[in-house]
């Protein structure tokens, strides 16, 4: 299916940070649904891999993805996500069949692009120009919580970054409006760490609870000592830009697909 004779810069309009964006040998792009090739449940620029969408749709999606980032051999390399504390230093393109499960990829090798899928959970993008690291970690709840954020940093900084020299942007994720959530949920992590109890505000159900993932993972990353901004962007509120597993999930159907987010050091 892969049709490479169009211009990728004209169909693919990835959200990008101003902060990344000045930083003069990284690229990097939030992909939204927008230049894809999906249809149906999966309509636009699906990358899941794990998806049920056709195979060749979704390969067709990864190659526009990785040739506006200036790769046009198409290789993107984003790890198994099983919402662990694992961050893996690459030096070379993941095989498809042969992807860790992880939840983060670090490189300091430049031309090898990285990136995360999602669709609600938070992508974050780290870059350390000044050493020639990045990174792209997938962080919903479960990730934060254990420790994927800080592993990340630690990952970068063994493969040659500063903490003092990276800056993390933390990319569309479910918005604070949307993640309704139980008491037990509430409780738990309240209960894990003191002052927890800020992310949470009551919701229009009894007992249940609004959670503010964004914040979290911003905290997270402060804590860490990373300076760290946010795209601003709600997935669950956006259906024409954004898939939502939580939107998908309150509509019954039986699949969704997966945006990716990536960056990549320049040769």
């Amino acid at each position: 299916m892969q049709n490479m004779t169009y211009n990728p810069q004209d169909i693919l309009r990835p959200i990008r940070s101003q902060a990344l964006s000045g930083m003069g040998n990284v690229r990097h792009g939030f992909f939204t649904r927008e230049g894809g090739v999906s249809t149906g449940i999966y309509a636009g620029l699906n990358a899941g891999l794990g998806s049920a969408d056709e195979p060749e749709r979704v390969r067709e999606n990864r190659a526009r993805i990785a040739s506006w980032l200036g790769r046009p051999d198409g290789a993107i390399s984003t790890p198994h996500q099983v919402h662990s504390d694992c961050a893996v230093v690459i030096d070379r393109p993941l095989e498809e069949t042969n992807r860790p499960k992880a939840d983060a990829l670090v490189t300091a090798t430049p031309g090898v692009l990285i990136g995360v899928l999602t669709a609600d959970c938070g992508p974050v993008l780290f870059a350390d120009p000044e050493n020639g690291v990045v990174a792209a970690a997938h962080s919903g709840w479960k990730g934060a919580v254990s420790g994927i954020l800080e592993n990340t940093v630690e990952a970068m900084i063994s493969a040659g970054a500063r903490r003092e020299s990276i800056h993390a942007v933390l990319g569309p994720t479910i918005g604070p409006d949307n993640y309704e959530v139980g008491p037990e949920f509430e409780a738990r992590f309240c209960a894990s760490e003191s002052g927890n109890a800020r992310f949470f505000r009551p919701s229009r159900r009894d007992g249940h609870f609004l959670f503010d993932l964004p914040a979290y993972i911003l905290s997270r990353l402060a804590a860490a000592g990373i300076g760290a901004s946010h795209t601003g962007h709600c997935t669950y509120a956006d259906e024409a830009l954004f898939y939502s597993y939580r939107r998908t999930t309150h509509r019954g159907e039986p699949d969704y697909g997966r945006q990716v987010s990536a960056i990549v050091l320049s040769d």
